[in-house]
């Protein structure tokens, strides 16, 4: 077994590089199955102990999982080397990347001169004017804008918020299925993940609370357009969740409000709600572009005091350049009209797939957000049959842990009349499956 997969070492620390090296050059592809423990030790000369610390410091550096009776694998996406999503093939149409409409983004407005820096902007990290922009953002929805801070984009965000709050070994609760670069950084952080199911109102209570009952420190959540499935907190569901996070004050809350401009749906934050702790996200690579890599976080005061001082750290602050050029488009008039236009366009393309499949007797979830959600019972055989049709549809399992198997559908671009021809065409592909692989 450990020819095959090519694992050597006399130590932990070369057990751990040779697995990591076998990861990075595809010797170990994602899923692929460690040998167990005592079997490795064996055949390598070494004691069980030592195989454990290496799959351990495998564990915490996100590049195997472990599964229980399942033994050691390999991550979907393992934290070595570049993984990129698979290029749609030539010739079908893309509606599995889950990007806006480049049709329905703004031209950008950077600064037309950029004058010569004298030093480093450490002393003062933010451009008064975003700030106060950001500041009238959250406020506008009815979150606490005392304390905004800036980061470059919501994974970044997230990953500073994760890392300065939680130790390697630590559970994180989130959404099942959520978004899957978050299921793929949370590991990577060497922290464990406590799924929470979700349905169109978005995370449900029961599940939330075992979860935290489980040892879950923090919490990352989408209050609206939850990719993948769509949901959105409503009024009554965002009380019940507060309802759960009352027993439990020293949670970190992070929400996710990735599109909060063209989600097509009212805010329900539970940053609303008076938590201790918490943190809301936003950015605007859905609505402006998805080139400005910039995210706005408004916090409690001990969230903001570490995710600045991490920051401090390492990065210093976000480009002053991409700062104004970020203020310059959110204050422009035309780019209000041009996103307004866009949040109409996607809440019509998502509720029109959705009607079309239901006319097919075809289940569909996409409560807001750009993405439709499609539970099947076989996940390769709809991409693949959409595929020979010229649709290129997303296999939901980079978006699970332990929720059914579905296909996502990002619908952004999908004018109404092809949402017809693409439900036709998905029905034909059921009726295919159910005939060659049973009802």
């Amino acid at each position: 077994m450990a020819a095959q997969y090519a694992i050597s070492g006399s130590t932990a620390k070369g057990i751990t590089a040779s697995v990591e090296q076998a990861v990075a050059d595809g010797g170990l592809a994602p899923g692929a199955a460690l040998p167990p423990v005592r079997r490795l030790a064996d055949e390598l000369g070494v004691s069980a102990g030592t195989v454990a610390t290496a799959y351990k410091e495998l564990r915490q550096r996100g590049i195997v999982v472990t599964r229980g009776r399942g033994g050691t694998v390999v991550a979907q996406a393992p934290a070595v080397g570049s993984r990129r999503p698979p290029r749609a093939p030539r010739g079908v149409r893309d509606l599995a990347g889950g990007h806006p409409d480049s049709a329905l983004l703004p031209v950008l407005r950077p600064p037309a001169r950029v004058e010569p820096v004298s030093g480093s902007h450490r002393a003062a990290p933010r451009l008064a004017g975003l700030e106060e922009v950001a500041r009238e953002w959250f406020a506008r929805d009815g979150v606490p804008d005392g304390r905004v801070t800036f980061a470059h984009g919501a994974l970044d965000c997230m990953a500073r918020l994760l890392s300065v709050e939680l130790k390697p070994g630590d559970t994180v609760a989130v959404e099942d299925p959520g978004f899957h670069h978050l299921l793929d950084l949370v590991p990577a952080l060497g922290l464990r993940m406590a799924p929470v199911a979700v349905d169109d109102e978005g995370i449900r209570p029961e599940a939330l609370r075992g979860a935290l009952r489980a040892g879950a420190r923090a919490l990352v959540c989408s209050p609206r357009g939850q990719n993948p499935m769509g949901g959105r907190f409503t009024a009554a569901r965002r009380e019940a969740l507060l309802a759960v996070l009352t027993d439990y004050p020293d949670v970190l809350v992070v929400e996710d409000d990735h599109n909060a401009e063209v989600a097509g749906a009212a805010p329900h934050s539970l940053a609303t709600g008076g938590l201790a702790r918490w943190a809301q996200v936003r950015t605007v690579s859905k609505h402006l572009s998805v080139d400005l890599r910039w995210a706005a976080l408004a916090c409690d005061a001990t969230t903001l005091a570490r995710h600045e001082g991490r920051m401090l750290l390492t990065s210093g602050w976000v480009s002053h350049v991409l700062q104004e050029t970020v203020e310059r488009t959110m204050t422009d008039p035309a780019t209000r009209e041009v996103v307004d236009r866009a949040g109409r366009a996607y809440t019509e393309r998502r509720e029109t797939l959705v009607r079309e499949l239901a006319g097919h007797c075809i289940s569909a979830r996409g409560a807001s957000g750009l993405n439709v959600w499609v539970p099947v019972r076989d996940e390769s055989a709809v991409v693949n049959g959409l595929r020979s049709r010229g649709w290129w549809v997303a296999a939901g399992a980079r978006f699970r842990i332990a929720a059914p198997t579905a296909v996502r559908i990002t619908t952004s671009a999908l004018e109404p009349a092809d949402a017809v021809r693409l439900a036709a065409d998905f029905s034909a592909v059921l009726d295919e499956s159910e005939a060659t692989y049973g009802g």
